[in-house]
């Protein structure tokens, strides 16, 4: 567990993670939902909701140590624009930050803050966190059961031998968690999850020929951000 926490989160000596980690993905996920539930519910009670939002949208980047976002700027400028395969992965490993990558950035945390400014103006859901992060990082945990690697010698080169298509069980308990705390738009909210998560996936399958670490950041970023926004729809 310590190496997934210490990988996925700011917690730890940030050491390398090892194929045991990938296990533990689901509850890291989980608890560091929970803290951002505990941020929302504790700023709701001092600020309005556009602080409130704010707030976790910063809780949220310092928890993680901006490391999902990192994967989704580097996926934005190596997916996106027309180049071909080699010079894509090229692209992707390199420290520079393109147009794309702030484009794509600024809308997702605008949405982000905006989703997060509306489960605050309600006086429920902030549980839901903890389900949509747990599946985020159920989903990242299962893609590399499920699809081939990019880039051998890469930062997710350890996650190979330790991922197992069983850890899609932990989806259940997310939803049920989802369902308990926002009724049947939390089911809905898992759903989008699952496919926005896997269109990410897909893409890069399409464009580099699998996965990356910043692959499995992307997805998760843009899987909880197309969930948020299906959680506050007006259904």
């Amino acid at each position: 567990m310590l190496g997934a926490l210490s990988f996925l989160t700011v917690v730890g000596p940030g050491r390398a993670p090892d194929r045991r980690a990938m296990a533990w993905f689901p509850i890291v996920g989980a608890a560091v939902g929970l803290v951002l539930a505990g941020v929302l519910r504790g700023a709701v009670e001092l600020w309005d909701p556009v602080v409130a939002g704010a707030l976790v949208v910063v809780a949220d980047l310092a928890v993680t140590g901006m490391l999902h976002v990192d994967g989704l700027a580097d996926c934005a400028d190596g997916l996106l624009p027309h180049m071909d395969r080699p010079r894509r992965l090229q692209v992707m490993g390199e420290p520079d930050v393109g147009s794309f990558a702030v484009a794509v950035v600024a809308l997702t945390l605008m949405l982000r803050w905006a989703t997060l400014m509306s489960l605050a103006a309600g006086e429920s859901g902030y549980l839901s966190l903890v389900g949509l992060w747990a599946g985020s990082r159920t989903l990242a945990a299962v893609v590399p059961s499920l699809v081939d690697y990019a880039r051998p010698g890469g930062i997710a080169t350890p996650f190979l031998a330790g991922s197992r298509r069983w850890l899609l069980l932990w989806l259940a308990p997310a939803a049920a968690l989802l369902y308990i705390d926002d009724g049947l738009g939390g089911l809905v909210a898992i759903g989008v999850l699952v496919v926005s998560a896997a269109s990410v996936v897909a893409l890069a399958v399409r464009r580099i020929g699998g996965f990356t670490g910043d692959v499995l950041g992307a997805a998760i970023v843009v899987g909880e951000t197309c969930a948020l926004l299906a959680l506050v729809a007006r259904w």
